[in-house]
């Protein structure tokens, strides 16, 4: 019999569309071939309601309360004068706390897992003894903030500031409690263990993964751009401030220069809910915003290179595991490509200079489509899901973290 793990994840994981629901989705379905799963979850955006179904079919039991956005923002504010995180009442629900408390009480979980920091104070303080549990942070997003903080104006640096000062403090209290804490690299777990020293001996990590099988070069696309033009392309949701960010970094600090040496050189901008900075873009020469299309893989295959300018970036980029694994060359910067291990004969252009970028991206604009089949190879040796995910096995299994960083 298969003992019972409650999943607590903050977004439905599914379907696996974007970064933090790739990889909780790719979680979701490695415990349930495991274990007897509990999920606890949001469903954020209505398009996803159709898809609870699909997510049932991996759970002993599926909440799944409606999550508005708006509404949710201004919940949030209450943290102001409470003294919280203001990520804290964004994602509390009195619905998901009572489903949770009775399946603490009348299931009894053997394991418990918690996806996304703020998840964790459904179950804090509340854990049954003897119960197995893991923190799974993805990043520390407390950083994030702080990243924020040092990009926008006053009073918003000011309040993103004050989100990473207090959403520190929970990680840590939260790291405390739990057997593990686990991160989407190495170097993010590090991180935390600088600022949770207290936490050290039980902070790992894992490693992200990709749908080699799916993300294939050898599958036949049609070319989705116009004409021959050669094509950089950013995939991502244009709705995430890193990725509008990056898009619009690399259209006033790179794209002009590329165009005046490749007239007909295209800015591809592929993903869903484009803000409206990125839809502006569109109104310049060669840049192509395509807002969300049902398959990403075609602008791959056909484009020269990926241009991937992340100056905010936290964890393993899933964009670039994916142009790696359709075998793209792919331009980024160092924040872009963090927890990318050396691979011999993959050489992406990685630098926070514009014009280094821009001589990079000409080069290949002006040559034919070049195929980086060590990229390939490297997503196929190190960045196999079911491989990578082993690690969340053992600590399941043990509660104990390897010493291994």
């Amino acid at each position: 019999m298969k003992k019972k793990l409650l999943f607590l994840v903050h977004r439905l994981p599914y379907p696996p569309n974007k970064g933090d629901k790739i990889a909780s989705f790719n979680l979701l379905r490695f415990l349930a071939e495991r274990y007897e799963v509990y999920l606890g979850t949001f469903v954020d955006d209505p398009d996803d309601r159709a898809h609870v179904a699909t997510v049932r079919d991996y759970c002993a039991e599926l909440c799944a309360p409606e999550i508005r956005p708006a509404l949710a923002r201004v919940a949030s504010l209450r943290g102001l004068f409470t003294g919280e995180a203001l990520s804290l009442p964004y994602l509390r629900s009195r619905a998901l706390q009572d489903w949770t408390d009775r399946v603490l009480a009348d299931r009894r979980p053997e394991r418990i897992v918690v996806f996304s920091g703020p998840m964790a104070q459904y179950v804090s303080g509340r854990v049954p003894a003897g119960t197995i549990t893991l923190f799974d942070m993805v990043d520390v997003d407390s950083e994030k903030w702080r990243s924020y903080g040092e990009r926008k104006a006053w009073p918003m640096s000011w309040l993103y500031r004050r989100e990473a000062d207090r959403l520190l403090d929970f990680e840590r209290r939260m790291a405390r409690e739990f057997d593990s804490t686990v991160f989407v690299s190495k170097e993010e777990a590090e991180l935390f263990r600088t600022l949770a020293p207290e936490s050290a001996a039980k902070t790992t990590y894992r490693i992200q993964g990709v749908d080699s099988a799916f993300f294939d070069p050898a599958i036949g696309f049609d070319d989705p751009y116009p004409g021959d033009a050669p094509a950089l392309v950013f995939t991502g949701a244009m709705d995430y401030w890193p990725n509008v960010d990056a898009v619009t970094w690399f259209a006033d600090a790179a794209f002009p220069q590329i165009r005046e040496q490749v007239p007909d050189a295209l800015f591809c901008i592929v993903g869903m809910r484009p803000a409206p900075e990125v839809q502006k873009l569109a109104e310049r020469a060669g840049i192509l915003v395509t807002g969300g299309v049902p398959d990403v893989r075609p602008y791959l295959a056909h484009a020269r290179a990926a241009a991937l300018p992340l100056r905010i970036a936290r964890g393993i980029q899933n964009k670039v595991l994916e142009a790696m694994a359709m075998q793209l060359p792919v331009l980024a910067t160092p924040g872009a490509m963090t927890g990318i291990q050396p691979y011999d004969g993959f050489a992406p252009t990685v630098s926070e200079d514009a014009a280094t970028l821009v001589d990079a991206a000409v080069a290949l604009l002006r040559a034919p489509r070049r195929d980086e089949t060590a990229a390939r190879a490297c997503v196929l040796e190190r960045y196999d899901w079911n491989a990578n995910l082993q690690r969340i096995a053992r600590l399941l299994e043990s509660g104990t973290v390897e010493a291994d960083l």
